[in-house]
């Protein structure tokens, strides 16, 4: 699967339902994509909100794609997550969660969103190994579904 930044629950239920789990990390980015973006409720309305990203392209793999997520940006990401969702039953359990994942140094995409995805696989008792494309030996020639395992 192509990765994603706090993906839907289907995902993590495919996630708890394989043994290992391959982000498709050496294909090409997708701009209007939600590799690096999502949205969330505020008061009933979907409110979209994105990684920032250094120089995005279609013309770059997802590997090759870097953060520019500055401190600035990452404490008001997490304001707006507080503002939302502080009365949230489950709020004080999951905040740090979100900051771990928010505050980690990584500075490429995939790196940052396999942290994110191992960080949250923890936190729900996954268990699933977690592999990057890239990190397999296979016929790079191989185009569309003919490069799934």
């Amino acid at each position: 699967m192509q990765p994603y930044f706090f993906p839907y629950i289907g995902y993590w239920q495919l996630i708890n339902a394989v043994d290992k789990f391959v982000i498709y990390d050496d294909v090409n980015f997708i701009m209007r994509g939600y590799i690096n973006r999502n949205a969330i409720l505020i008061n009933g309305q979907a409110y979209k909100f994105s990684i920032p990203l250094e120089k995005p392209s279609q013309n770059k793999l997802i590997n090759e794609t870097k953060l520019n997520f500055s401190d600035s940006a990452k404490n008001d990401f997490l304001k707006t997550i507080e503002l939302a969702y502080k009365k949230a039953p489950c709020y004080k359990e999951v905040y740090p969660v979100l900051n771990k994942i928010i505050y980690n140094k990584e500075t490429d995409l995939t790196t940052f969103i396999k942290f994110a995805i191992k960080t949250v696989n923890q936190y729900l008792g996954i268990n699933t190994e977690i592999l990057l494309s890239s990190d397999i030996e296979k016929d790079n020639s191989l185009k569309g579904q003919n490069k799934i395992i």
